[in-house]
């Protein structure tokens, strides 16, 4: 396995069926963990489940919804009965809507805290409940460069991925005592499925590039190997932080600065 061994952890992430949720869950597969899918999306779930299966590690496939409670709750009784308690979990399934705050609708706002901050307080809750008892466990939270520097018109995204980041720091401190770690991964510029369609216009793919000082678009593996690193016990004593993954975009502001006489040749 290398320098990260995973075989024997069950690992469960959620929004698995594509884009980094499936990176991520390839990711530890890859490590030798048995991996837990949780998405609501029957067809690319199996897709991630099959390619899975390539690697020679074991797989289960559990339709969830992270909004409702009795969806997860049914979810860790199926995870453990297929592989036994989850040990690591990675909170990944989250959507934008897009909108100003001036005009957003409430019920919008709402659908959004569910999904991508609650859900996350949910599924901690329901999975950590195990490794809280076992003294031991850890759990990456995907937040989002959008945490840091607002995102703007697209409604309750950058609120959300903030409370996620204070939330994974918050578990870090409460639950550091009793054995279980919590740590956040903030992606930026990463080309996924669900932002697919904006790469797709002309131009925005070399632009982006133009910005991103590794001079390259991110790709889910980018965000997995950060979480696989998090979740193994090469990070033992990593608990409450964020690592960012944006290619070094977040540290590019002072360069967008006119400086006569500092430009590079």
């Amino acid at each position: 396995m290398g320098w990260i061994d995973l075989t024997g952890q069950v690992a469960v992430v959620t929004g698995a069926g594509a884009g980094i949720g499936r990176g991520i869950a390839l990711g530890l597969a890859g490590v030798g963990a048995s991996v837990v899918l949780l998405d609501r999306d029957d067809s690319a779930s199996q897709e991630a489940l099959d390619e899975i299966a390539k690697t020679g590690a074991r797989g289960r496939f559990v339709r969830c919804d992270v909004t409702n409670d009795e969806s997860v709750t049914e979810a860790v009784a199926r995870s453990r009965e297929a592989f036994g308690p989850a040990s690591i979990l990675v909170n990944n399934a989250g959507t934008m809507r897009a909108g100003g705050l001036d005009t957003l609708s409430l019920d919008d706002w709402q659908a959004i805290l569910s999904l991508n901050l609650t859900g996350y307080l949910r599924c901690a809750r329901a999975f950590g409940a195990d490794m809280l008892q076992q003294g031991r466990g850890a759990i990456v939270h995907v937040a989002s460069i959008s945490a840091q520097a607002p995102q703007s018109f697209s409604g309750a995204y950058s609120t959300t991925k903030a409370g996620v980041a204070m939330l994974s720091r918050q578990l870090a401190v409460e639950w550091g005592p009793r054995g279980v770690r919590s740590n956040s991964v903030s992606p930026g510029m990463i080309r996924t499925p669900m932002t697919a369609q904006i790469y797709a216009a002309p131009g925005v793919h070399e632009a982006r590039r133009a910005l991103v000082p590794r001079r390259r678009i991110g790709e889910p593996a980018d965000i997995a190997n950060a979480v696989v690193f998090l979740a193994s016990d090469r990070a033992d004593y990593i608990t409450g932080e964020d690592l960012v993954v944006d290619g070094g975009f977040t540290r590019t502001l002072m360069g967008v600065i006119p400086r006569p006489g500092f430009e590079a040749d």
